[in-house]
């Protein structure tokens, strides 16, 4: 039985690691530039037709809000300081303008110094972690069903993992079609909505960055057969790489004010009201 076992689950390993070598190359670009896979046959980007409307809707609300600020400062003298310099406002249309216009070249920038970096990484991961697919299956097939186990385990993980990778890519995709719209909170004096906004996209690409890195490591560690088969420590990084949205959300949660100080406030209050209610049950 045992055997038998042991062969279903290396039968779906060969079937599986075909599909696992070839993600594992294109993760990178798939990520950062999504609507250029999910558009693939008929070609063209998706983002730039989309951000081109919200860019327009974007200005035009740049546009108004400046205005409105302009007017109830300096006419109504109902909102802000009306013995303050107008040139600070002007700045910030002008930089929130310049931030919508240009963010295309700027996410372009970005992009490629994170591909260089992923990539530098994953070289390095890769010269200290050299691996053989059939080698791991093979080793699998002989030292039983409970690392065979381990080694479905793993696989399952990645394809989570994968399909993080996927959620991921969406969801760069659709901050940096609203970037626009977001940039209209730099006319505030606390950025408002913006630094809300920048710190979920900083976060993301970093997210990518870290689980990139961590598929690749654990890859190498689990099928690493000169290592005695490391299928902890694989598992392991696998596992981190599929919690680590949660484990940067400890360490780049926006503070001040702005939207982003109130969503935390109504964040922790509806918390502290589910503390009481589960004390006085």
């Amino acid at each position: 039985m045992e055997i038998i076992l042991v062969l279903l689950i290396v039968a779906v390993l060969n079937g599986a690691i075909a599909y696992i070598d070839q993600m594992l190359q294109d993760l990178v670009p798939m990520t950062l530039y999504a609507d250029r896979y999910m558009l693939a046959a008929n070609g063209g980007s998706m983002v730039d037709t989309l951000f081109d409307i919200v860019l327009g809707f974007g200005v035009s609300l740049i546009i108004l809000k400046f205005l409105k600020k302009g007017f109830e400062c300096y006419v109504m003298w109902t909102d802000g300081d009306p013995d303050m310099e107008p040139a600070g406002i002007v700045i910030r249309f002008m930089q929130a303008v310049v931030v919508a216009v240009c963010f295309p070249i700027l996410y372009g920038w970005m992009a490629k110094a994170a591909e260089g970096l992923i990539n530098d990484l994953m070289a390095a991961i890769g010269a200290a972690t050299d691996y053989d697919w059939q080698a791991w299956v093979n080793g699998i097939s002989s030292l039983g069903l409970v690392t065979a186990i381990f080694g479905l385990i793993f696989v399952i993980c990645y394809f989570v993992l994968y399909f993080q990778f996927l959620m991921r890519g969406l969801e760069i995709m659709i901050l940096r079609i609203g970037m626009p719209m977001a940039c209209v909170g730099l006319l505030d004096n606390d950025k408002g909505i913006f630094k809300t906004y920048i710190n979920k996209f900083f976060q993301s690409t970093l997210a990518v960055v870290l689980q990139i890195c961590l598929c690749k490591m654990g890859v190498g560690l689990m099928l690493n057969v000169g290592i005695n088969m490391n299928v902890f420590w694989g598992l392991a990084c696998m596992i981190l790489a599929i919690k680590t949205p949660s484990f940067l959300r400890e360490f780049l949660v926006p503070t001040g004010g702005g939207a982003g100080g109130v969503i935390n406030n109504v964040y922790h209050s509806v918390r502290l009201v589910g503390m009481v209610k589960g004390m006085a049950k």
